[in-house]
């Protein structure tokens, strides 16, 4: 008796690995592990800054085709470029450069009085520019503006705010003084850097008055006076006559503000502190009344 024995072959299948069985059949999990893991063939599309892909989906197959759009703010590059990419069998997409580039917002224009700053160098979507007004003009308005996405079109873009204004520094009248005036106090109002002079009025009394604190003020670049105004009033300091000492200069017969004397110390006596005073605004000897001490 002679027996004859014979395997069945399995057919060839395009597997890098499984396992034919006796049946002459592939096992059914290998080979679907096999399938499920050839399907993923490319890992997800590249990414770029300025583009996306206009879809996506878990998993890409060869032959499997992704097109790109430019990302808000942004359009085609001019000549235009490629914007798609295939994904290969190798398990790589072809290769793909960026097609996008950035949105140009118009020029707002040179402002008036002012300067403008285009601090990216370039007036391109997510730049920005910076206002600045001359010496002797007030901003009034955004300082910064942003090249943004318009909120009526989305495919457009656009300055964040309107630009802003220059306008001339002006400070109001600097107010009126009991028994005094200033010049220019017609006007109703005063350019930068424009001075005002206070003076007092003569006196109907026996004593003149005297101008305590500043004549001039200056408009400033905020709006405002340089300083408070001053006060025309009558200010006088008593005789000074040193205990043990006397007078060495400013003698007068009346002592308005500001008016300085200097003395001296009799033999066998000293002054306390400087040997100078001047008749301060509230009617009264600075420093103290002289004193000479034995």
């Amino acid at each position: 008796v002679i027996v004859v024995c014979t395997v069945t072959p399995c057919r060839p299948i395009n597997k890098l690995n499984s396992r034919c069985m006796s049946e002459g059949m592939w096992d059914p999990l290998m080979s679907g592990v096999l399938v499920l893991l050839s399907l993923d063939a490319c890992d997800p599309p590249p990414r770029f800054e300025f583009m996306k892909p206009n879809a996506t989906k878990s998993s890409y197959n060869p032959g499997d085709v992704v097109y790109f759009v430019c990302r808000p703010g942004y359009k085609p590059v001019v000549p235009p470029r490629p914007m798609s990419s295939v994904c290969q069998a190798n398990n790589m997409w072809t290769p793909l450069q960026e097609a996008c580039t950035a949105k140009q917002c118009q020029h707002p224009g040179e402002p008036v009085n002012g300067q403008l700053v285009a601090v990216n160098g370039s007036f391109a979507f997510g730049s920005q520019i910076h206002y600045s007004c001359n010496e002797g003009y007030r901003l009034v308005g955004q300082r910064i503006l942003y090249c943004e996405i318009s909120t009526a079109d989305e495919r457009k873009v656009t300055w964040s705010d309107d630009p802003p204004l220059c306008i001339r520094i002006m400070c109001p009248p600097p107010g009126k003084i009991p028994n005094g005036k200033y010049t220019g106090s017609e006007k109703d109002e005063f350019e930068y850097n424009e001075v005002v002079i206070y003076s007092c009025n003569p006196s109907n009394g026996p004593d003149e008055y005297s101008l305590v604190g500043e004549s001039n003020l200056i408009c400033t670049g905020n709006g405002v006076w340089s300083s408070n105004p001053p006060e025309c009033k009558v200010v006088k300091c008593p005789f000074p006559n040193p205990e043990n000492g006397r007078l060495l200069s400013g003698f007068r017969k009346k002592y308005y503000y500001k008016a300085t004397v200097t003395f001296e110390c009799n033999p066998g006596y000293y002054h306390e502190g400087e040997n100078t005073a001047v008749c301060g605004s509230n009617s009264t000897w600075e420093p103290a009344k002289p004193t000479c001490l034995k």
